[in-house]
């Protein structure tokens, strides 16, 4: 399942979300100022992310700019209760499923999230018999020549 994090007012979040209806995926949208983080959702945020916590929390925000917070210096435990408590710290959209991890909206990467099956279904189902080819076939093939 899709999870999307998300805040009330952020254009990335309803571009998100806009996606993933218009591609039929199923998702869960997580508002992170109504809905407290769970720990356990923390964690599995920052083992995802790449960079630790320069890919989730937004070194410019307010509350770290203004209270010189360096979040590298914290446990685990204290950064978890601080995102817990500082919702806004955290970069939006956040979406993440089983496979699959991204932060913000990247019209090119957000295709991780369509399963696998029907991207390689998409791919070899257009040849030149397709309306579509000229503009999304003929440049997969010219890729995979």
């Amino acid at each position: 399942m899709i999870v999307v994090y998300t805040s009330p007012g952020c254009a990335s979040c309803r571009k998100v979300k806009r996606w993933l209806k218009d591609h039929d995926l199923p998702f869960v949208e997580k508002n992170i100022f109504s809905t407290i983080l769970k720990e356990e959702e923390i964690k599995r945020l920052l083992v995802r992310s790449e960079n630790g916590t320069d890919d989730i929390i937004s070194k410019r925000s307010k509350i770290i700019q203004e209270g010189k917070i360096n979040v590298d210096e914290m446990t685990t435990k204290d950064l978890i209760r601080f995102i817990q408590q500082n919702p806004s710290v955290l970069k939006r959209p956040i979406i993440i499923n089983e496979r699959s991890f991204l932060v913000g909206y990247d019209n090119e990467e957000i295709d991780v999230f369509i399963p696998p099956e029907l991207r390689l279904l998409g791919f070899n189902s257009c040849d030149d018999t397709c309306p579509n080819y000229p503009y999304c076939g003929c440049y997969r093939h010219q890729i995979n020549v």
